[in-house]
């Protein structure tokens, strides 16, 4: 197999289903790695995703991404969301090296997803209070950590969109 399709095979393998991602979790954890999760959308990538994922997987030894399904993503951000199709999200995850697994989740919130992979450390955006993070009561109750990583000044998804807006309608 050609070099540069064996990386991208590399990035395929960790695009799992929820039965994979339980199963290579539990083998990581009684390796004694930690588990962190965190989860988004994760639609127009950019540095501060990249940043704040690098910080995320800092916290254990891999780090999972619970993705927001396309149809979850236009429930919560509307019908003209996602840009980029489920494909592009999760290979563009799965892509950076500091990203172990990469989970698609069709509910709207990952509460059931973290309940079932029961990771040691959950992790959100600064823009999350602990007390808001989805799935954090459950993560503390089973002895696990829950952090809020400081957010990246100037670098939002929202940012990035009004980017994009100004930049189409000065054509």
């Amino acid at each position: 197999m050609h070099t540069n399709l064996k990386k991208l095979q590399k990035i395929q393998d960790k695009i799992v289903s929820w039965e994979t991602a339980q199963s290579r979790c539990q083998k990581w954890k009684d390796s004694g790695d930690e588990l962190v999760f965190t989860n988004g959308c994760f639609d127009l990538i950019h540095y501060g995703h990249i940043h704040y994922l690098s910080c995320a997987a800092s916290l254990g030894q891999r780090l999972v991404v619970g993705l927001n399904s396309d149809a979850s993503v236009r429930k919560l951000k509307g019908r003209h969301r996602p840009v980029k199709d489920e494909l592009s999200r999760t290979s563009t995850l799965a892509s950076f090296e500091f990203v172990d697994l990469v989970i698609i989740f069709e509910q709207e919130t990952p509460e059931e997803l973290i309940e079932y992979l029961r990771p040691d450390v959950l992790v959100k955006g600064g823009d999350w209070p602990i007390e808001k993070i989805v799935g954090a009561d459950f993560i503390q109750d089973i002895g696990g950590q829950v952090h809020s990583l400081n957010y990246l000044e100037g670098y939002s998804s929202t940012n990035f969109e009004q980017k994009i807006i100004e930049v189409a309608q000065n054509k």
